[in-house]
C-alpha cells in the first residue's frame, strides 16, 4: 500500500480503514489531504468489501476544511477548492462497497460533509456535528446543502445550515444524522461488529442493495421500483444467489465468491 502524509490506511480481511491523520490540526481537510484521500479511494483493491473512515486522535473526526488554507482564496480559487471536495466525496459516495463513517469527535463543516458521503454514521458519545460555515462568511462547500437535506430533511438541514449550530451526538441520533451512538471507548468495536455482520452476506447482493438505494434516493417512486425489480433479477444470474439459497435449504453456512 502507498504511503501518505495525511492519511493512514489499514486493511484486514477485506475491510479497509482510512484515517484522516492530522490530529494536530483536528484532521482539517486541506487540498493535500483531499488529494491523498482521492488517491487512496482510487487505489482500493477490487477485493475490498467494506470501507471505514475515521479521524486520528480522540478530539476530531474532521473538524472542517482547513481555514488557514482558505482564508485568502479568490472567488475562482474558492470554487476550485469546493470542486475538489465535491469530486473526492462523490468518489467516496459512489463506491460499490459499503462505507461507514466512524465519527469519534468533531465532525464540522467539511467533516460533517465527509461523514454524509458515507452510507451511514456510527458516532461516539463525544461526537459533535454541524455546518458552521455561515459563521465564517461562506456556505457549505463540499455537498452539505445537498446531502444534509437528504439525510435529515429540508427543514432540519436549513436550521443547521442557517444557524451554524453544533449539535451533540444524541441529537444527531434523534434527527437521523447518526445511526447509532456508542461509548467513546467502544466506537471501533461496534463499527467492527457491524462490518463483520455485513461481511457475512453475499458481497454482490450487498453491492446491488447499495446501488438500488442510491438510485431510489434520486428517482421517482415508479422508476425506483422498476430498478429494484431489475436488480433483483440480476441476482439470479450470480453464483452467490444459487449458493445462498441452496445453503439455506441445506441448513448450512453459505460460501460466497462475490459473483
Amino acid at each position: 500500500m502507498s504511503t501518505y502524509e495525511n492519511i493512514l490506511i489499514g486493511s484486514k480481511d477485506g475491510v479497509v480503514r482510512i484515517t484522516i491523520n492530522r490530529a494536530e490540526k483536528l484532521n482539517a481537510l486541506n487540498r493535500a489531504t483531499l488529494t491523498e484521500l482521492e488517491a487512496a479511494i482510487l487505489a482500493l483493491d477490487p477485493e475490498v468489501r467494506l470501507l471505514v473512515i475515521t479521524g486520528a486522535g480522540d478530539k476530531a473526526f474532521v473538524a472542517g476544511a482547513d481555514i488557514s488554507e482558505m482564508a485568502d482564496l479568490t472567488a475562482e480559487q474558492g470554487a476550485s477548492f469546493a470542486r475538489l471536495g465535491h469530486e473526492v466525496l462523490a468518489r467516496l459516495e459512489s463506491l460499490e462497497v459499503p462505507v461507514i463513517a466512524a465519527v469519534n469527535g468533531y465532525a464540522l463543516g467539511g467533516g460533517c460533509e465527509l461523514a454524509l458521503a458515507a452510507d451511514f454514521i456510527i458516532a461516539s458519545e463525544k461526537a459533535r456535528f454541524g455546518q458552521p460555515e455561515v459563521s465564517l462568511g461562506v456556505t457549505a462547500g463540499f455537498g452539505g446543502t445537498v446531502r444534509l437535506s437528504r439525510r435529515i430533511g429540508d427543514a432540519r438541514a436549513r436550521q443547521l445550515l442557517f444557524t451554524g449550530e453544533m449539535i451533540k451526538a444524541d441529537e444527531a441520533y434523534r434527527i437521523g444524522l447518526a445511526n447509532e451512538v456508542v461509548a467513546a471507548g467502544e466506537l471501533m468495536t461496534r463499527v467492527d461488529a457491524i462490518a463483520a455482520k455485513i461481511m457475512e452476506n453475499a458481497p454482490r447482493a450487498v453491492s446491488l442493495s447499495k446501488r438500488a438505494t442510491r438510485f431510489g434516493e434520486e428517482s421517482e417512486l415508479e422508476a425506483a421500483c422498476v430498478f429494484e425489480q431489475q436488480v433483483f433479477g440480476l441476482c439470479f444470474a450470480t453464483h452467490d444467489q444459487k449458493e445462498g439459497m441452496r445453503a439455506f435449504l441445506d441448513k448450512r453456512k453459505p460460501s460466497w465468491i462475490g459473483r
